[in-house]
Parts: structure tokens; C-alpha cells; sequence
């Protein structure tokens, strides 16, 4: 997932929220609609980044919606902080683009209550060189990139430990910095923003990618990338979310089994050939 935000980005995210609510907000069947107001035939709008997210919902909306009586309406937003707002504010249903660590920080910052409903997918951060061949090729002397951002630095730090290349202080959590390194093995690193580092990748000996930049970038974790995260028990797992006590919505029920149901599992396997992991088995929920 990104945390960049650009101001173009967000006013053109701002003006296609406008259009869309203008779009859904008459349909309206007073008979429908339950305790605390909503509208359970209304159409189901989420947030959600272009990709992966998107793609998974535009598939959900196209194949299995009609079968389960929902309607589905999916806005895309290219930043990570107007989902998460709109969600709160109630100008959206729901969102999906974003981890745990991210919206606990997030919420922290902001006062929101925002919380997830399932897990949906991962993408996994991937360690990649135009130089290097195997993990055993990056040396002493040699530049890493890592992502600038609190959450994705951290999880880039861990994977580097995981795979040997550095060692952390004990007891690490997620936010772990370049200074919560004891032992980097010779190692030296820059620091960029996320979306940058595939661009970089020339300029560097090797880099931390996040699976979403890889993707767009052409990359093929599954084959190029030299470590790579595993999907199973991963915090990182990207998930629908909704505003605390929204959980319980019929049509976000509906949505969330679609999103854990055998059709998008098998969707992301065929689609993304490992470049995004599906982060469920059989349908599940989290709180």
C-alpha cells in the first residue's frame, strides 16, 4: 500500500466522491431502511485504491454481486488519507486499500474509528536488484532503498532481518527505524518515498518495493524479487474496513463473504501470478 499523497490527487479524488454521492444519493426506499437509518437496497459505495483493490471489487461487482441482491458501487482515490475520512464522515460505505499498522496509526492521529471486517489480500514487500542475482550478491559496501514512511520502513527493516542482511534490536515492533539497527552487516541505505524506489532501482544496488508499486512497475515478485514476504499470518493484510458500528450492515456482510469466497481467491491467484496474495482461506472475520 502507499502513503504518499499528492494535492492533485486528493482534489480529483475530492471531485469524483462529489459526483458519485450526487449520482446514489436519490435512490431511497424508505421501507428499507433499518435501525440507525440505512438503506439496505441502497447501492454499496467503498473506497478504494486502483490497484489491487479495485480490480478485486470491479471483479465482485461484475460476477458475484447480482447473486448475493447487492449493489456495488467502487470509487477509486490515488491517496491514503480521503478513504479513511470519507469512511468516517459517512460519505462512503466502506474502504479497501489499507493494513493494520496503517489504520492504527491513522486513528490514532485522527480521532477516527475506523475498523476492519475481513482480510482480503496482501502484497507482499519485495527486496529487488538490476544488479544482484541472489540474496548472497548483496555485499558489505553496497545501497539499499527502503521506503521514507514510518509503517513500510519498518516492515521493510524486518523483512532485511528476516532474510539475514541486517539485525534489529530485540523487540522491534513495526516502526522500527534505520537507528533500531545494531548490526548492518556493512550495509549502508537511502531512504525515499515508497512510490519512488522502482524508479530507482538503478541508482541503488537493491531495494525494498511495496508489492502494489511492483505491480505497476511491471515487476514479477513471484520471479524477480530475492526475499519476499509470505502471506501467512502477515499483519499487513489488506482488508475491508467500515466506521465502527457499521460492522453489522447487511450489504457489508454480504460484501465481506464475497471478498473471502473462493471466486477472488482464485481471481487474484490467476490475475497476479503472486504479485498479491489472498490473505483468507475459507471466509473468515476480523475484528
Amino acid at each position: 500500500m502507499r502513503k504518499n499523497t499528492k494535492v492533485t490527487a486528493v482534489a480529483a479524488a475530492t471531485a469524483a466522491l462529489a459526483l458519485g454521492l450526487t449520482a446514489c444519493g436519490s435512490s431511497s426506499d424508505p421501507a428499507a431502511k433499518k435501525a440507525g437509518g440505512t438503506d439496505t437496497n441502497a447501492a454499496l459505495v467503498v473506497a478504494a485504491s486502483p490497484t489491487p483493490h479495485a480490480d478485486v471489487l470491479k471483479f465482485v461487482k461484475d460476477n458475484l454481486a447480482a447473486k448475493e441482491g447487492l449493489k456495488l458501487d467502487v470509487k477509486e482515490f490515488t491517496d491514503y488519507v480521503l478513504p479513511n475520512k470519507a469512511t468516517q464522515d459517512g460519505q462512503v460505505d466502506a474502504n479497501y486499500f489499507q493494513h493494520k499498522p496503517y489504520l492504527d496509526d491513522f486513528n490514532a492521529k485522527n480521532g477516527t474509528t475506523i475498523v476492519p471486517v475481513v482480510n482480503v489480500h496482501l502484497e507482499p514487500l519485495g527486496l529487488y536488484s538490476k544488479k544482484a542475482k541472489a540474496l548472497t550478491d548483496i555485499k558489505s559496501g553496497q545501497t539499499i532503498a527502503v521506503p521514507n514512511d514510518n509503517t513500510n520502513e519498518g516492515r521493510a527493516l524486518h523483512l532485511l532481518a528476516a532474510n539475514g542482511l541486517i539485525t534489529l534490536k530485540e523487540g522491534v515492533g513495526s516502526t522500527a527505524k534505520l537507528s533500531d539497527i545494531t548490526d548492518a552487516k556493512g550495509l549502508k541505505f537511502k531512504e525515499l518515498e515508497a512510490a519512488t524506489l522502482p524508479r530507482a532501482l538503478g541508482e541503488v544496488d537493491a531495494a525494498v518495493i511495496n508489492g502494489n508499486y511492483a505491480i505497476e512497475a511491471d515487476l514479477k515478485p513471484k520471479e524477480q524479487a530475492l526475499a519476499l514476504e509470505k502471506a501467512e499470518g502477515n499483519p499487513y493484510a489488506n482488508f475491508l474496513a467500515v466506521k465502527k458500528g457499521n460492522e453489522n450492515d447487511p450489504r457489508i456482510q454480504k460484501l465481506a463473504k464475497l471478498l473471502n469466497s473462493p471466486e477472488v481467491k482464485k481471481f487474484i491467484e490467476d490475475k497476479y501470478d503472486g504479485s498479491v496474495a489472498a490473505a483468507f482461506g475459507a471466509p473468515q472475520s476480523q475484528s
